[in-house]
């Protein structure tokens, strides 16, 4: 068993008779749309799915990226990246960007009152028009032989993720442009050989994103944390899957 996953843990658990918020991430948000029992059994029972294996590129580019956007915030100029796209935007520059950016112990917040639901999500950048409108950004890293794209079926991920962020810095009374973009990296495979380097193209693709099932989605995951019944799984979840299966075995 692996020594960082804890399959019953007795913390960040919801209590439906505690006064306290509850804090509910972006990504918790996502897994109540695609599996509610999955949902369910992780943020009210304590039983969260298997982690899957770090991806430490990913990691890798995505601190380059912001290192890269933020020697541009600094000087308050434009990225060649937004220059080449026709983007009217220079790097947000904020003394909470840093705290925005930190997933797991700070983010973006906003107390949903109805609820009592603390949301939160961790964004990768901002950028800032002449209008003052706020521009959501997220890196993504790939490498795959075709030109990336958001047309997978698998990517509702990323605009839902694109969406919460948008409605996130809306109920912190921010102006947001519902245009948002996903700097998209993706790595060569057509060299001629390693040398200890890996070349990557980066794309710029923008997304027009509309946050109003937010509200609704944060109320229905409420409910389902309410209730002291397990939730129906969604027909497509793995995790459920197995667990059916290996149940009639065990």
């Amino acid at each position: 068993m692996s020594q960082y996953y804890n399959a019953k843990r007795t913390t960040n658990i919801f209590d439906p008779k505690s006064l306290f918020p509850f804090k509910l991430s972006r990504s918790k948000i996502d897994l109540f749309l695609n599996c509610p029992r999955c949902f369910y059994l992780d943020r009210r029972c304590g039983i969260a799915q298997p982690p899957g294996f770090p991806f430490s590129l990913n990691t890798a580019v995505d601190t380059l990226l912001k290192k890269e956007f933020d020697i541009h915030r600094a000087k308050g100029e434009s990225h060649p990246l937004m220059k080449t796209y026709g983007v009217d935007a220079i790097p947000y520059d904020h003394p909470k960007l840093n705290e925005w950016r930190d997933a797991l112990r700070a983010g973006i917040q906003f107390l949903h009152k109805k609820t009592n639901l603390l949301i939160t999500g961790g964004v990768d950048d901002i950028w800032i028009t002449p209008k003052k409108e706020l521009i959501i950004v997220d890196y993504k890293a790939t490498a795959k032989s075709r030109e990336v794209n958001l047309d997978a079926d698998w990517q509702i991920g990323y605009k839902r993720q694109m969406e919460i962020y948008q409605w996130l810095f809306r109920q912190n009374n921010f102006k947001v442009s519902d245009v948002g973009y996903f700097v998209y990296v993706n790595g060569k495979t057509d060299a001629k050989a390693f040398d200890a380097k890996l070349e990557f193209d980066v794309k710029l693709i923008p997304y027009t994103g509309d946050d109003s099932w937010v509200q609704n989605s944060i109320i229905d995951a409420h409910k389902c944390l309410l209730s002291d019944k397990l939730p129906k799984a969604a027909m497509d979840c793995d995790f459920c899957a197995y667990r059916t299966v290996a149940r009639k075995i065990e």
